[in-house]
């Protein structure tokens, strides 16, 4: 009962995980205009994501633009796109494994090894999930440090850590937490199985 509870944790700290990877691709706030410099107009904040761009005004108006064309966009910012889309795919690859795989679950019932095997292999899922979702915030958070202290950036276009790139980070780190907590369970159920009986020699028989 205490594997089923282990797995049913996993699941659900890796499913909250690929719902925010999911979360954080689609909003546009991955990177916000910075308010560092002296000479900063306020009036107006910009945000640029993955898709699209969008400028706030202080009245509280929002207009977005997506990107026209997906060939004039930076490489950082094409393979950020094709990390975070395959990540995604790959955490709903791991949803249906770990569905058919887990305990409490009437799939592959009879075979308790394959059972097993196949939520390991959507722990594992889970976890190059995460690890996707966490080398494409932090390739994308490495380009706004380097663009920030860049001299040659004038002060009005910098821009810092947008809340998208926060929701992003956390997201990575629980798919890769409850995929570790799924691969675990799964190891710990396949270990803990009972052992095959011994077959006890039979006394001889004495024949007069």
């Amino acid at each position: 009962m205490a594997n089923v509870g282990f797995q049913l944790l996993g699941f659900a700290l890796a499913f909250i995980g690929w719902v925010a990877v999911i979360t954080s691709t689609s909003l546009p706030q991955w990177r916000t205009s910075s308010y560092a410099g002296d000479n900063i107009v306020t009036a107006q904040a910009i945000y640029e994501g993955l898709w699209m761009s969008c400028v706030a005004q202080s009245t509280g108006q929002i207009q977005c633009k997506v990107y026209d064309s997906m060939l004039q966009l930076n490489r950082t910012l094409q393979a950020t796109r094709a990390l975070m889309v395959i990540s995604i795919l790959l955490g709903a690859m791991a949803i249906l494994a770990s569905c058919v795989g887990m305990k409490c679950t009437t799939c592959l019932a009879d075979d308790e090894g394959k059972k097993a095997k196949v939520a390991g292999t959507g722990g594992i899922l889970f976890i190059l999930s995460g690890l996707l979702a966490l080398i494409a915030t932090a390739w994308y958070g490495n380009n706004i440090v380097q663009e920030f202290y860049d001299p040659r950036a004038p002060v009005n276009s910098r821009f810092e850590f947008g809340q998208a790139l926060f929701i992003g980070w956390g997201a990575a780190a629980l798919s890769i937490l409850g995929g570790a907590f799924l691969a675990c369970s799964c190891t710990k159920g396949r270990s803990s199985g009972r052992p095959y009986p011994r077959s006890t020699p039979s006394a001889p028989k004495n024949y007069v």
